[in-house]
């Protein structure tokens, strides 16, 4: 079965199992994605493995040659990091300035920037907590402070270096958030994550997250089919189908999903 007929396909299955409208949410994003990992428990900056604990998912730091900076409780779990942060496209729009994030909870605009499981990875609690809504930069002279993983952060600047093979995956993130929501870039970003975008190129899980992302959530990111004409090619999420809705047989749903695209 071809790529694009296993795709289609799973899409089909989303939209057939529709029974109510409940719209996205970050906690429905998070059980997703905890499932769609299963596949491939690896935390984004670091390289950790990882395993599930009873509801935790527990990174083995030894796996990474990870050791805690500062708070080796939060670095004992994973979470759910925006790569864009919530900050950055929260504090754009209106409801942010009248409420911060609680307000925006509210807004359907919002809650589909802050589900949307193409911004959203795995991460150890600590890096995730000190990443905070920094942005992202070239640093010169940072020191690592986790061990073996290249997570370079400056507090004081609120900048933060990721690890150079995930550049290109942040870029590309970046680029599509900006074409799907209308999330504004600095130019001096712009040019960083041009240059990020081609020095780390698409590789094997990336193309393959983007393919289970597709059937999940019913848009693809075009930045990672076609990395140079993205922009020509971005569809809108179809909110009817997004997010798996309410009413689906989670476990079905991604076992269907995953056997589908081992076929390929």
């Amino acid at each position: 079965m071809s790529l694009r007929v296993s795709v289609a396909l799973c899409v089909w299955l989303l939209s057939a199992c529709v029974v109510a409208d409940s719209g996205p949410s970050f906690s429905k994003s998070k059980r997703l994605l905890a499932k769609m990992y299963q596949e491939h428990p690896v935390s984004f900056y670091c390289g950790c493995d990882y395993k599930t604990a009873g509801k935790k998912l527990v990174p083995d730091w030894n796996s990474c040659g990870y050791t805690p900076r500062k708070n080796a409780n939060r670095a004992g779990r994973i979470e759910w990091e925006h790569v864009v942060p919530a900050w950055a496209f929260g504090h754009q729009m209106q409801c942010w300035q009248e409420g911060g994030r609680k307000a925006c909870k509210r807004i359907d605009g919002f809650k589909r920037m802050e589900s949307d499981l193409h911004n959203l990875v795995p991460a150890i609690g600590e890096v995730n907590g000190d990443r905070s809504n920094y942005s992202f930069a070239q640093l010169e002279g940072e020191s690592r402070m986790y061990g073996r993983c290249d997570m370079e952060v400056n507090f004081k600047g609120r900048k933060v270096e990721p690890p150079s093979n995930r550049q290109g995956d942040i870029a590309r993130t970046y680029f599509y958030m900006r074409q799907q929501y209308g999330l504004r870039i600095s130019s001096k970003q712009e040019k960083l994550f041009t240059v990020w975008n081609a020095r780390d190129p698409v590789d094997s899980w990336e193309l393959k997250r983007n393919e289970l992302i597709t059937a999940l959530q019913g848009n693809s990111n075009p930045y990672i089919t076609s990395p140079l004409n993205g922009a020509n090619e971005i569809t809108k999420v179809n909110n009817e189908n997004a997010i798996a809705p309410k009413g689906v047989d989670m476990d079905s749903l991604m076992q269907h999903v995953l056997t589908k695209l081992r076929e390929l």
